[in-house]
């Protein structure tokens, strides 16, 4: 429920001031007038304690770009991204892309029916659903209906742009002066991460891995194959690693996560530069086996601390793309022709070392800590359908709770006599 507060001043005027909580926060709205506070209270309580649909704070119910200072909405989250801190160079060009290519996609619809450019003070929970919408169904070409002028994107790619769009929403709210009262984003419908029938990881079967490896014939590019789906590590990770990551001497010999690649801003010397990891728990220590440890001598013999561990012909570390084109996709290809009824990317190398270890029943914290997620619930949302191994236990546990059942119970119903 809204209130009426009376403010005197000074002068001997007052004011009227609404107040009422929305989403946990106070909002107040001020009047010269007692009818018009009165007014507006009953709009504010008719919409459930939200602010009226239209309505700018200060300004009453006029068009929001019609408000001094209101920027256009690619403007304003343009700046929002040069000004961030803690991204690195990539990311931050990253987020131009999706500022220029799909925010520039949003519009604002006035309540009268006309589409106008949105700002970041009008654009109104309506118009970002409709932008959900418009990336969900993307824009068939229609001159060529097997053509787009804009494919769908897939929901995670929806998903990720949506957060950065409230980041910026939020931060106009908490502007000096403040350039929106609410956040349009905060209810927003987003389709789920499951919303397809194609698999978005590959699992393989050890046999299935094996299909694979045996049509990679440069044996530094198998050895690397082997290191992925043997360590669930990155490609950036792996490729990464020096000589002094490795401690093979100890009782637990470790390979230290400590660097990763990084692409490169666009015109840079160099496409690509070694930074951190991904998050803060992706540096980390997995443990090797004897096999493993076996490799890693042969690869690091006489080699120097700083010297890459898996390189390629030249001696350099292998880049995406070369090792892309010229080992994995023959290799995929050769073993489908010959019967595999999958094509893996390498990232799901990754995804496979996981479902070994599942299969394997090993804890997910345990895999969480080993392929360096930020959080278990990550660990959990990709890898959880996977687990089966307590499928008995549970429906043992529920049988055993439940009691046997009484003899005919759940036979055919008894006639009763007459």
């Amino acid at each position: 429920m809204a209130s009426i507060v009376e403010r005197p001043k000074k002068d001997g005027t007052v004011t009227y001031q609404i107040k009422w909580r929305q989403d946990g926060q106070w909002q107040t709205e001020n009047f010269g007038e007692p009818d018009a506070a009165a007014q507006f209270k009953k709009l504010v309580e008719a919409h459930g304690g939200q602010w009226p649909h239209g309505w700018v704070r200060g300004h009453g119910f006029v068009e929001p770009d019609a408000i001094p200072g209101d920027p256009l909405l690619t403007d304003y989250a343009t700046r929002y991204v040069d000004r961030l801190t803690g991204i690195d160079v990539r990311t931050r060009e990253d987020y131009h892309r999706e500022v220029r290519i799909h925010f520039s996609l949003l519009v604002h619809t006035r309540t009268d029916g006309v589409v106008m450019p949105a700002t970041i003070g009008n654009l109104t929970q309506e118009d970002v659903t409709d932008w959900v919408r418009a990336e969900q169904e993307g824009e068939p070409d229609p001159d060529d209906k097997k053509k787009w002028l804009r494919r769908k994107a897939d929901p995670k790619s929806i998903r990720n742009r949506h957060g950065l769009l409230y980041c910026i929403v939020q931060a106009a709210m908490e502007s000096t002066p403040q350039l929106r009262t609410t956040n349009c984003c905060k209810k927003t419908s987003l389709p789920r991460l499951d919303d397809h029938t194609a698999e978005e990881m590959t699992f393989l079967e050890k046999t299935e891995y094996q299909r694979v490896a045996v049509e990679i014939k440069d044996p530094d590019a198998r050895d690397l194959a082997d290191w992925l789906v043997g360590t669930g590590m990155r490609w950036g990770e792996a490729t990464a690693l020096q000589v002094r990551d490795l401690r093979l001497d100890a009782d637990n010999p470790t390979a230290n996560v400590q660097r990763a690649w990084k692409k490169a801003k666009k015109g840079s010397p160099s496409a690509f530069y070694l930074g951190p990891p991904k998050t803060k728990r992706a540096r980390r220590l997995i443990a090797l086996n004897t096999a493993q440890v076996a490799v890693c001598r042969r690869l690091t013999a006489g080699r120097r601390p700083e010297d890459f561990i898996f390189r390629a012909a030249m001696g350099g570390h292998w880049t995406h793309a070369n090792y892309y084109n010229r080992k994995w996709k023959p290799a995929v290809a050769a073993a489908v022709e010959k019967g595999l009824p999958k094509r893996p990317r390498i990232h799901d190398l990754r995804h496979t070392h996981v479902a070994w270890l599942i299969g394997a029943n090993i804890p997910l914290p345990a895999i969480q800590l080993r392929l360096g997620h930020e959080s278990i619930q990550t660990t959990v949302d990709r890898y959880g359908h996977l687990v089966r191994s307590l499928d008995r236990d549970i429906t043992a546990a529920i049988t055993e709770a439940m009691g046997a059942p009484a003899p005919g119970a759940w036979g055919p119903r008894a006639v009763a006599s007459v």
